[in-house]
């Protein structure tokens, strides 16, 4: 089941065009103007892949300094859509593949599948960072999902970092494959939306045998992936945290406590009691998997 979401799309190109015009203006975004019309109007797919393209000649790649007041607008017209790192060519492009008619969805879909085969790195990130904006968002899944396969970095981050399609639209085999990258990779997990809403059993099993072959080969384990496990933790489990909390470093100490703290067996309510100051910095607010990723995560960078 696909959830709910209204796209006002007239309301977020009008706030984009907004955001755009602080940027670019004369020529440029007469050009610009000219071409989102061209193609509102049905112009030929060559007009749209031409002006897709073009865009950096007219935009430049400046970042965007959206201030917070930008982003929860951002956030209004679209729960979970976070342009705070996107480029001005990004935005401008994701302003002409919205103007694309999109009444046939079959022939819209189509014409989108030509540009991302023919994509560029550049345009393929604008691509994907625009999947939560797209119309009939359900169709767009595969092309989703062929994104997080990606081998560039830079491309499988436009999926899976801070867009909300993947937790609304993915089912539950693409959703645990790309959070099972974004660790194979060394990718921090906190920027991937819907984390914990979309925890599942059968991802839980697969990252604790993931560790298990990462302790195996004397290696380390990212402290994020207890974040996913706690919840569904049983007996066997719960030996592997009370391991990580006999670890020596705090950042794994603190990761298993708050998986303990997740899990519903009074087992880990007991293994945590172990750890007096953990469950109470836990009981208290002050450790919680958002202040653990900004101050052991984030800060630390």
């Amino acid at each position: 089941m696909y959830p709910a979401i209204h796209i006002d799309l007239s309301s977020i190109t009008a706030l984009m065009h907004h955001w755009l015009s602080h940027y670019v203006a004369g020529k440029s975004l007469t050009w610009l103007d000219q071409k989102t019309k061209q193609i509102t109007d049905g112009a030929t797919t060559g007009t749209f892949f031409t002006a897709f393209s073009a865009v950096p000649r007219y935009t430049g790649k400046q970042k965007l300094e959206l201030t917070p007041e930008d982003l929860q607008a951002a956030q209004t017209l679209r729960p979970g859509w976070f342009p705070g790192d996107w480029s001005v060519d990004q935005l401008a492009r994701t302003l002409i593949v919205l103007a694309l008619p999109h009444d046939n969805p079959e022939k819209y879909l189509q014409t989108l599948g030509q540009v991302f085969t023919t994509a560029d790195v550049g345009e393929l990130i604008a691509l994907y960072q625009s999947l939560p904006l797209l119309p009939h968002p359900e169709i767009h899944r595969n092309q989703a999902a062929e994104g997080v396969r990606s081998n560039i970095t830079a491309v499988f981050k436009a999926v899976a970092f801070q867009n909300p399609y993947p937790a609304d639209y993915f089912d539950n085999i693409a959703w645990d494959q790309m959070i099972l990258k974004a660790i194979f990779v060394g990718s921090p997990l906190y920027l991937i939306q819907g984390l914990d809403r979309r925890a599942n059993p059968e991802l839980a099993q697969m990252l604790v045998n993931y560790a298990h072959e990462r302790w195996a080969a004397k290696r380390s384990v990212t402290p994020e992936l207890w974040r996913l496990v706690g919840q569904f933790a049983d007996t066997e489990i719960l030996a592997d945290l009370e391991k990580v909390l006999q670890e020596p470093d705090l950042v794994q100490q603190e990761a298993a406590a708050l998986a303990c703290s997740q899990c519903p067996l009074a087992q880990a309510q007991e293994l945590l009691a172990r750890y007096p100051q953990l469950q109470l910095a836990i009981t208290q607010g002050s450790l919680t998997w958002s202040s653990f990723s900004y101050n052991r995560l984030i800060e630390s960078k």
